[in-house]
């Protein structure tokens, strides 16, 4: 053999090594590009399912918003309220209360005795 039948041999086993090698290098790209779309195309299912929550908790958020202004608006309205009854009523009762009391009481029982006597008769 030669020196250039050799060198022939050798590129052309050299060639033969790279053809081989692109082969399965295309074969791979083709395998991956394929799970690349099919991973594009759950990613953009997702992405879809992603906005439909989005919207779905503003809305629910949105709601507690109106939850919340009205539930303050109660708490507010109970606390002036209760600021009226113990300011206005209860204070100024407060001074009398213990006469009020053991008057009541009589009355109370006045009023049974006369109920339990018209039930006898």
């Amino acid at each position: 053999m030669t020196l250039n039948q050799i060198l022939f041999l050798v590129l052309t086993l050299a060639g033969v090594v790279v053809a081989v090698y692109l082969v399965r290098l295309f074969a791979q790209l083709r395998r991956t590009a394929a799970e690349g779309e099919q991973t594009l195309v759950e990613f953009r299912e997702l992405a879809k399912n992603l906005n439909e929550l989005d919207i779905l908790v503003k809305q629910r958020i949105e709601d507690l918003g109106s939850t919340l202004e009205a539930s303050r608006r109660a708490a507010v309205g109970l606390s002036e309220a209760s600021f009226l009854l113990t300011t206005k009523i209860l204070s100024p009762s407060s001074k009398i209360l213990p006469l009020a009391l053991p008057v009541a009481r009589f009355v109370m029982q006045y009023l049974k005795k006369k109920k339990e006597k018209k039930n006898v008769q």
